[in-house]
């Protein structure tokens, strides 16, 4: 694989519009059912994991959403191991304040806490990008980022390019290994690397199946966000639990981890517990 670059990963708006061309076949053929392309990379101390998709939302309100950064909390709850994120302005900084932890519920104390700096990017009327960056993370893990870019498509919707990538030190890798060899051991990504004699495509393990999994995960809760725009705002919490959940069971082989009744009660209490003041 190549080398994760960990710096900026951006393709800017001419860029983003010459990957979508470049992109036409795979966004139109590939098994995840929707116009979507994952990639992952691995550097030696650093992995990466690229969505590019078209999303079948306007492009302002995508826009209007994603460069918002108060919608990002309700963005990224959705996702398993998140159980706690608030926004606040330090300094000048616009910082998310993330807790990472277990799949199943879990004392805010027992987490990790991760802080986001939040930096908007470019904005323009066909245009715009974004990114969080954390220095630390849990186990020896560092530098991550999650940058979102999109461009307008000539049929209004949006073509969204997600980035998330993370690097780690000897603990860390030593954590991972530790991590792939006993409870991640049978879990898989989703690029193909080949083919078992049954015939059915062998996916790629390891700590780029661990980012291409996450990167998806992110990317379903943008677009389980977005989804929960049509709905009264009273009903837009639920619609974005019920459509996260049901978009990850679309991949059961890669995503799924607990059923329906156990993510949505522990997430109306981590939403429920994100509307508290942190301590």
């Amino acid at each position: 694989a190549a080398a994760a670059d960990t710096g900026q990963s951006l393709d800017g708006a001419a860029g983003l519009r010459s990957r979508y061309t470049q992109l036409q076949a795979q966004l139109q053929d590939n098994p995840f059912g929707r116009p979507l392309h994952l990639d992952s990379s691995e550097g030696s101390s650093a992995v990466k994991g690229d969505i590019y998709a078209v999303l079948d939302h306007p492009f302002a309100q995508v826009r209007e959403s994603l460069a918002t950064p108060g919608n990002w909390c309700d963005i990224l709850i959705l996702h398993l191991n998140t159980k706690y994120c608030s926004l606040s302005n330090q300094g000048g900084k616009t910082m998310l304040r993330m807790h990472v932890g277990k799949k199943t519920p879990q004392d805010l104390r027992d987490t990790y806490r991760v802080d986001f700096t939040y930096t908007g990017g470019a904005a323009a009327n066909d245009y715009f990008s974004s990114s969080m960056r954390a220095e630390k993370g849990p186990l020896d893990t560092s530098d991550y980022r999650i940058q979102i870019e999109a461009v307008q498509l000539p049929d209004n919707r949006a073509f969204l390019h997600l980035s998330y990538s993370y690097s780690y030190g000897m603990a860390g890798k030593l954590a991972l290994r530790a991590y792939l060899a006993t409870v991640g051991r049978d879990k898989v990504g989703f690029t193909v690397v080949g083919q078992g004699a049954d015939g059915k495509p062998k996916y790629v393990t390891g700590s780029r199946a661990s980012v291409e999994r996450n990167t998806m995960r992110y990317y379903l809760a943008i677009d389980a966000y977005l989804a929960s725009l049509s709905q009264p705002a009273a009903q837009r919490q639920e619609k974005r639990l019920d459509t996260w959940y049901t978009t990850t069971e679309q991949y059961r082989t890669q995503l799924n981890e607990v059923d329906r009744n156990a993510y949505l009660a522990m997430k109306r209490d981590e939403v429920a517990r994100q509307q508290l003041p942190a301590d």
